[in-house]
């Protein structure tokens, strides 16, 4: 190969080409350093024939600088790579930096230093040192990520290296991983697990692409019967992927895993240092690594040789990512099944509704587990109406569930309550003058966290110490808290159940896989009598010894006319019923709402998913909504209001007529300033075999707009802020 196409790291160029220097071996997929201007930059070589670009002479090309010692992406993943960034609208370059999101695996094979705590205090001990040695505890890190992990900078943790407090310590970026056992532990499965769990293991040994629904109830064993799917990939040297939803899902996962396979899998999440991140890409790349456990953000490592897909829980929403490239991992899961010809397993006790149509229409094959295991029964569920029973004034909590809650604990049982909002309040403000909160820099109101005492946007970040004074009017102690948050929640069973220990678990308190091993530590070990939580608390959770589950809102979901709002609602809250009962033990579950005629509430009480979703899914198709129709969302924003507005306009009168195809707005978005830029939205509407792609590239390729304002394309959205 005497020149070379390369797809480089920059979202704003199309591939360039390069000649490749006498004594340079390339191949298409290897990861190069190639000129641009005056900088060195990072690409790949791809396939001229899959990016046509103007052809230039080769006296005009420069040279590549040099290959990087990593090994060449494989052509399923560039072709995911190609596939993703059509699909989604998205720069090829942008989805190509998601498979290379760790430059330091680029590199050789090398030892980096690392800092621990040594145990001995310096002489000086400042309040930045205390806090620091602290935060750090048994960590190892970089002086960076020990510095990030402690709040404090970069000169604190030198200093605490010189004093003697942390250590130097060489560390191996590519230690191998410890190899997964497949006949470590093998389960006592039932008679139904066994019968999908063969048919798992019989796609796995048929290497070739077929997606599986697994829809089990809560409780019901999904975990082992993919499990056991797992073990025959290994047994026959393929690599696997696990995707979790959740960061804090991961490290309860982990121990899981290792009980069964004698070691833990492999990691992959925004949680690890720089060096494990290195360490885990390459031994993706090299096959090293045999079981990867992750984020999304994992679908898009290099796999020398997967042999089995799994998306556990697999109706979140948060495998949709809402910025950058606005992909949804479980149909790119799908999709990277499909090239690399390898079983997808789709794991969920509340599938969304466009994985049931896909089964209906005979592209998915269902899998269904449809009791618990080992005889536990599914929770009783009863609904608490607010309008005839509601709480005493001024508390959130009704005396129904007041008094099922003083049962459970009197036997010494678990129970948790739900609310689906952080913080102590959603809206502060002064009954003197009226003032509220704002966010600076969205249109948004600042949530009130007492626990930390700051008022926090939960949009952009934004945190200010909470005022004694109103900023208005300058009265003093003239604020009220509006509305419940998980924190309010936990004052409340403080003062009822004062003797209670009670536990508050939102991603606030467990921001971390280690966060969340020690709170699953603390409720086997019976350390926790009460849980407050959020959505965190709805899934992949097993305590055995949780007996009674209270829904503090459960209308809270269903307001603002989401498009999903009634299959989110429900999803969230048999999720959270599941974690009541799961032992020997009967559970108990209490929903309190305004709303018990709701066709929601009145299937979550009667336990009749099928007619719930028979009844939505109807809705959507007479609404030619997902799955039956398309949605695509046009982002505009600016810092300059002007600007968005003018541009928002000129996306809208440009609008293409095409059949089948409509086209609402432009309009403010309702979230219509976040993080300082101003919003507007369009959105399309179009019929399922549109291609509605082809059209808005088309569309949006014939205009221009100010350098500062970004249009971005959210195709299937799942926000509408």
């Amino acid at each position: 190969m005497t020149r070379a196409r390369v797809l480089l790291l920059n979202a704003a160029l199309g591939p360039l080409d390069y000649r490749v220097p006498h004594g340079m071996g390339v191949e298409h997929g290897s990861i190069v350093v190639a000129p641009l201007g005056p900088r060195q930059i990072v690409g790949v070589v791809w396939e001229e024939e899959r990016f046509p670009v103007e052809t230039v002479g080769d006296n005009r090309l420069r040279p590549l600088l040099q290959t990087l010692d990593a090994p060449a992406l494989r052509a399923p993943l560039r072709r995911l790579i190609e596939w993703t960034a059509g699909y989604y609208l998205a720069p090829p370059a942008a989805v190509l930096r998601m498979a290379l999101s760790s430059s330091a695996a680029l590199d050789g094979g090398r030892m980096v230093t690392e800092y621990r705590a040594t145990g001995n205090a310096p002489e000086r001990l400042t309040d930045k040192r205390t806090q620091a040695l602290e935060r750090i505890g048994s960590r190892q890190g970089l002086v960076r990520e020990l510095a990030i992990l402690a709040g404090v900078s970069d000169g604190v943790i030198r200093g605490l290296v010189k004093a003697g407090a942390l250590e130097a310590v060489e560390v191996s970026v590519d230690t191998p991983f410890p190899a997964p056992d497949p006949d470590f532990a093998p389960p006592e499965l039932s008679g139904e697990q066994e019968a999908a769990a063969s048919e798992l293991v019989h796609a796995v040994r048929g290497e070739n692409f077929q997606p599986f629904l697994l829809d089990g109830v809560t409780g019901s064993g999904k975990t082992e019967v993919y499990f056991e799917a797992i073990a025959e990939a290994l047994r026959r040297g393929r690599q696997v992927l696990v995707l979790l939803p959740e960061i804090a899902l991961t490290e309860p996962f982990l121990q899981r895993f290792e009980k069964r396979f004698g070691v833990p899998p492999v990691a992959w999440h925004s949680g690890l240092r720089q060096s494990e991140r290195r360490r885990a890409w390459r031994a993706a790349a090299s096959g090293q690594a045999q079981v990867v456990v992750g984020a999304r953000s994992a679908l898009f490592l290099p796999y020398a040789n997967p042999g089995l897909i799994v998306v556990d829980e697999a109706h979140e929403t948060s495998f949709k990512q809402e910025d950058g490239v606005h992909y949804h991992a479980r149909d790119v899961a799908v999709m990277r099944g499909l090239l690399e010809k390898c079983p997808v397993v789709l794991a969920s006790a509340t599938p969304a509704i466009e994985t049931r149509q896909q089964v209906a229409l005979g592209r998915y094959r269902e899998i269904r587990l449809p009791a618990r295991f080992g005889g536990a029964e599914m929770p009783a569920i009863e609904a608490i109406d607010l309008t005839r029973e509601p709480p005493e004034r001024g508390r959130w909590i009704a005396p129904k569930l007041v008094r099922a809650m003083d049962e459970v604990l009197e036997k010494g049982e678990q129970a948790l309550l739900f609310l689906n909002r952080r913080g102590y309040a959603p809206l502060t403000l002064c009954r003197h003058c009226g003032y509220r909160f704002q966010c600076p820099n969205c249109t948004a109101w600042m949530v009130e966290h007492r626990l930390t005492r700051r008022l926090a946007c939960h949009h952009c970040g934004h945190v200010v110490p909470t005022p004694r004074a109103c900023p208005e009017c300058k009265e003093e102690d003239a604020l009220v808290a509006c509305g419940p948050g998980v924190e309010r929640i936990a004052d409340e069973v403080a003062q009822l159940f004062p003797q209670a220990r009670t536990a508050i678990v939102t991603s606030d308190t467990l921001w971390s896989p280690a966060k969340a091993a020690e709170f699953v530590r603390s409720m086997d070990a019976g350390e926790i009598d009460i849980i407050v939580g959020t959505q965190l608390v709805t899934k992949g959770y097993h305590f055995p010894n949780l007996t009674l589950v209270g829904v503090i809102d459960a209308d809270l979901g269903l307001e603002g006319g989401d498009l999903r709002a009634s299959e989110r609602t429900f999803q969230q809250i048999a999720q959270v019923s599941g974690r009541a009962g799961r032992g020997e033990k009967p559970g108990r579950v209490f929903i309190q709402t305004r709303e018990a005629g709701h066709p929601v509430i009145k299937a979550l009480v009667r336990g009749d998913a099928d007619a719930f979703y028979t009844a939505e899914t109807e809705s959507r198709r007479r609404a030619a909504a997902p799955p039956f129709g398309r949605f695509a969302a046009i982002i505009i924003s600016s810092e300059k209001a002007e600007d968005a507005q003018e541009t928002a306009r000129l996306i809208g009168r440009t609008a293409p007529e095409a059949e089948g195809m409509t086209v609402y707005g432009p309009a403010p978005a309702p979230l219509a300033v976040l993080r300082g830029r101003h919003r507007h939205r369009l959105l399309v509407h179009a019929r399922r075999a549109l291609d509605v792609q082809d059209v808005i590239r088309d569309w949006l390729g014939k205009l221009t707009w100010p350098a500062s304002t970004r249009v971005s394309v959210d195709v299937d959205p799942y926000s509408f802020l």
